[in-house]
């Protein structure tokens, strides 16, 4: 039988770079075939309630935005039991506690995929609420991708151009071009919090 495996994008589109993973996973789906035993899921923020996905997956690829220290735009593919150390290295946001426990909890139930692999990049901007990835961050997700074929090649997964249908990613309502062309401008919409909040803004 087909090893099973999974490719999942983390991460909280609201906040910038910080949505890079689900948008790698989503352009993923838009040009690439890929065969039925490989599942591609935008994990967001779920945290535990990615759990179960982990349990049916022989296999996992992660897309996400990790604080690696580095230069902004920089790529970085870590693999099996490196994976939990650099998720949790310097945290960024809650998503990524959420899915070090989500690892953690996996391997104490004794289902954690003997083989994972993790593609991040180093974010340039997470501080805007409402915005879309930064240039040269989207500029990345090329190159992602084809760091994703040489892990799934290595796998004995053959991807080729086209789509994939998948139930487990977001409403096309806001998926990257309509999230990011349909942005209020600043005027309209803080982009750091709610104004009223901020002593002397109103």
């Amino acid at each position: 039988m087909s090893r099973r495996i999974l490719i999942l994008g983390i991460g909280n589109v609201l906040w910038a770079d910080e949505g890079f993973g689900v948008r790698c996973v989503e352009a993923m789906a838009e040009t690439h075939a890929l065969p039925g035993n490989v599942r591609l899921l935008d994990g967001g923020t779920q945290g535990l309630y990615l759990l179960p996905f982990l349990e049916e997956a022989d296999a996992l690829l992660v897309f996400d935005a990790i604080d690696y220290g580095l230069p902004p735009g920089t790529m970085k593919l870590v693999r099996d039991g490196e994976v939990p150390a650099f998720m949790g290295a310097r945290k960024m946001s809650l998503h990524q506690t959420g899915f070090q426990d989500v690892i953690a909890t996996a391997a104490l139930m004794g289902f954690r995929p003997p083989e994972m692999a993790l593609i991040g990049c180093q974010p340039v901007e997470l501080e805007d609420y409402g915005g879309g990835l930064r240039p040269l961050v989207a500029a990345r997700i090329p190159e992602a991708l084809a760091m994703a074929r040489e892990v799934l090649a290595g796998w004995g997964v053959a991807t080729a151009p086209g789509r994939t249908e998948s139930p487990l990613l977001a409403d096309p309502a806001i998926r990257r071009t309509a999230y990011e062309t349909g942005r209020p401008s600043e005027d309209e919409a803080c982009r750091t919090g709610d104004a009223r909040f901020f002593p002397g803004t109103v």
